[in-house]
């Protein structure tokens, strides 16, 4: 337990940052679910579409601390190359 005015105010800190940190991983998380879902379903328009917004979901995470920015640009690659996938495959 924390012993002094500063590390209690720390504890009650990381508490509310761990709450803000867990929804922002969640909505990352659905969003990258969603492109990847529409990526198997093969609609190639909406997924295309998707791939921005997730893009810049992912950036948006790296600026807020929830990503480290290797592992950002790992996902935005795997997920680009899986959107571009499809629309070669489509011919």
């Amino acid at each position: 337990m924390a012993n002094t005015k500063s590390a209690i105010k720390n504890v009650r800190k990381n508490r509310r940052r761990r709450e803000i940190n867990k929804t922002r991983k969640g909505t990352l998380r659905t969003q990258i679910k969603k492109l990847r879902s529409l990526v198997k379903s093969k609609d190639i328009d909406a997924a295309a579409k998707e791939l921005t917004r997730t893009i810049s979901a992912i950036d948006r995470s790296i600026r807020k601390g929830i990503l480290h920015r290797n592992t950002a640009a790992r996902y935005k690659s795997r997920l680009s190359r899986s959107v571009r996938g499809q629309a070669a495959s489509r011919g």
